[in-house]
Formats: C-alpha cells, sequence, structure tokens
C-alpha cells in the first residue's frame, strides 16, 4: 500500500533497500534512511526491499525489484530514489535512466545534510572538500551525451574536452580547500597548546543521543539543539570550573553515523581532532534506542579510524528518564562498569558525572605540578 495522501512541500522520496544482513538490521538502517531523509527536506512515501539475492553489478538491485521500484515510484508521484547503500557512477546512471527519476545514495544524502547544516567557514570548507571529492569520480556520466560511441581515433571530442576541462576546475578546488583547511588547522592547532596544560575532554557518540544537549547542561552553554540528525558540525569547547578551581574543558563533537562516508571522515579531520587529542572520550549512548549496541560498534568503528592510539574512554548512556524503571538503569550499569546513567534534558545523573570530571582534572593537575616539581 501506497501512501499518496497530499505530502508538504518538498521532495517525495521512496527509499530503497537491500537485506545483505539481517532483516533486522535492514529495518533498523531504513528507519535512520528515513530520519536522514526528513532532515533533508523529504518526504518517505514507500519502502522497496531486495531481501534476497546478490548485489546487481549494473543497478544494484535485480531487474524484477527495478521494475517494482519504478510501478512504486510512479504510483505514489515520487521525485527521488534513495539507496541505503553507496552506489557506484554506472548504477546511479543506470538506475536513472531505467526509472526516469533522481536516484540518490547514502552517502550523497548525508553529505546534502552537512551542507544543510554548515554555519562555520571551516565546516563549510570541510563538507565543500566532501563533496567534490564524491563528485571527482562521477564526473564522467555528465558527458555522456556528448561523447562518441565508439573508441580510439576521432573520439577526442568536446565531451573528453569539457570533462577534463571540468576535472582541471576540480581538482584545482580541492586543491585550494586543503590549503585553506590547512590554515585553519594551524590556527586550531595554536588554540590546542594553550589548552594542553588543562585537562581535556570531548564528547563522542552517535547522532542524535543527546551530545549537545548534555554539552549545554554540563557547562551551561547554549550550543544549538535540535530533534534531527547532524544538528552540530562544529567543535564547541567551554570551560567547567569546580568549588576547588579544577579546570575541565568539554568539547562537542559531531556526530557519527552508520556507513558514514570516508571522504566526510577525511575532511573533518580537523574537527575530529579535538576528540583525538583529548585526554578522555566521554561516548554518550541513547539509553532508549533498540539497537543502542550497533550505534555503539558505528562510533567505535570510526573512532579506531581517527584514533592514533586508544584514548580513555568512559560510557555516558544518555536519555535514562526514558527507560521507565531503575532495573533497566542497574542492567546498564551492570553490563558496563564505570558508566554513567544520566538524562541530560531532566539533569538526573549529572552531578555525579560533573564530580567525575573535575576529579580527572584535579588528578591530572596533581600529576602535572609533580612533574614539574621533579
Amino acid at each position: 500500500m501506497h501512501e499518496v495522501a497530499n505530502p508538504p512541500r518538498g521532495e517525495r522520496a521512496v527509499l530503497v533497500g537491500h537485506a545483505a544482513r539481517d532483516g533486522a538490521y535492514l529495518t533498523r538502517s531504513l528507519e535512520e534512511l528515513e530520519s536522514l531523509a526528513g532532515t533533508a527536506g523529504a518526504r518517505v512515501l514507500d519502502r522497496v526491499v531486495q531481501r534476497r539475492g546478490t548485489i546487481h553489478p549494473a543497478t544494484f538491485i535485480g531487474k524484477g525489484k527495478v521494475a517494482e521500484l519504478k510501478t512504486a515510484a510512479e504510483e505514489c508521484d515520487a521525485d527521488v530514489a534513495i539507496f541505503d547503500d553507496d552506489l557506484s557512477p554506472a548504477q546511479v546512471r543506470n538506475l536513472e535512466k531505467e526509472l526516469g527519476l533522481k536516484v540518490v545514495d547514502r552517502s550523497e544524502l548525508i553529505l546534502d545534510i552537512f551542507a544543510r547544516r554548515a554555519r562555520t567557514r571551516e565546516s563549510r570548507l570541510q563538507v565543500e572538500l566532501a563533496q567534490l571529492e564524491y563528485m571527482m569520480p562521477r564526473l564522467t556520466g555528465m558527458w555522456k551525451h556528448l561523447e562518441r560511441q565508439a573508441g580510439g581515433i576521432g573520439t577526442r571530442g568536446p565531451g573528453e574536452t569539457q570533462l577534463e576541462t571540468d576535472r582541471r576546475i576540480v581538482r584545482e578546488r580541492i586543491a585550494r580547500l586543503k590549503r585553506s583547511l590547512e590554515a585553519v588547522e594551524r590556527e586550531r592547532e595554536t588554540q590546542r597548546r594553550r589548552r594542553r596544560r588543562e585537562f581535556r575532554a570531548a564528547i563522542v557518540g552517535y547522532t542524535n543521543a543527546g551530545k549537545s544537549t548534555l554539552f549545554n547542561a554540563l557547562t551551561r552553554s547554549d550550543v544549538f539543539v535540535e530533534n534531527l540528525l547532524f544538528a552540530t558540525l562544529d567543535a564547541t569547547t567551554r570551560q567547567m570550573v569546580s568549588p576547588e578551581r579544577h579546570v575541565t574543558l568539554l568539547t562537542d563533537t559531531v556526530g557519527f553515523i552508520r556507513k558514514l562516508p570516508h571522504h566526510l571522515v577525511a575532511s573533518f579531520h580537523s574537527t575530529l581532532t579535538e576528540a583525538v587529542e583529548a585526554d578522555l572520550l566521554l561516548h554518550v549512548v541513547d539509553a532508549s534506542a533498540p539497537d543502542f549496541r550497533r550505534q555503539m560498534s558505528a562510533v567505535e568503528d570510526v573512532l579506531e579510524k581517527i584514533l592514533e592510539r586508544p584514548r580513555p574512554t568512559v560510557l555516558v548512556f544518555n536519555k535514562g528518564d526514558r527507560l521507565g524503571d531503575t532495573t533497566a538503569a542497574a542492567g546498564l550499569r551492570a553490563e558496563f562498569p564505570g558508566a554513567f546513567v544520566v538524562s541530560a534534558l531532566r539533569g538526573a545523573g549529572l552531578d555525579e558525572l560533573r564530580a567525575f570530571l573535575w576529579r580527572e582534572a584535579g588528578e591530572r593537575g596533581a600529576n602535572g605540578a609533580s612533574r614539574a616539581a621533579s
């Protein structure tokens, strides 16, 4: 049954998934994809899932499933088909030709959201760099209509000329963006050098786990918070000062997600360096999420890519007010010794977490003083 009743303005989308893994994983992944589509301003009207078979090299899904997708898109008057996995440039071209509508893969959708969310000069540079690096291998298809069918002699016409021109322009722009980001990185490095005497903790975690809400509650700040994926792109650092004058520098960072495009991880290196160089990581987990363990694993996978060496990490299970009873919270503490169960929105458990951070800062200060004395 296809929903066709008067959607609000915005693109009308059909989601497409392939059950290469277990069905429960696919269901959660498509729910997340729907949230991503909504964050990007699209209205999801239907889902098409291929539950068996291998990936089709030409169209990702099989011929019969492409026909089913075309019918579903026509019935709900969809503008775009959004795939839950990354597609090759050839697969996108073939699908758009077969379906007669725009085709977007997961990486392109996430890049679009990041482009919408970028507020500072640094995050805009990082997003543009990631978009151009994503676009680079896809330029060929943009000029297929100008190329000759045969190869060899006589094929070096306007299509190839325009394609090479575009590639050169994109390569030059990428080089300029990298130089600009290197300059930003030098500025950040100057700031980090000044901070290295202080105890630094960085908040990391899955997108929409409540990291910014927790950051605001701990530091009494007003970082932008919204119930949408990737509400925060820029690293923000604030001081927490204890009654004993122990200082903790707490940093809020960009959220992670399953299948995070590697271009984004690379482009946001300077932002993620705040986590790389922290003395302690607070891994914030949405305790109310049914698949929070998979979310934890996705965050750990990204951290493994960006961390040069393991960092001390403390689990903070947020949204404890949604667990229903104290038994669930006690179960989390038993399964994950040393973890905190808090509610950033309600303030529950935050005094204990603050005290822990200040205690860590005090020990860092004492160790630093003893080293200086010796």
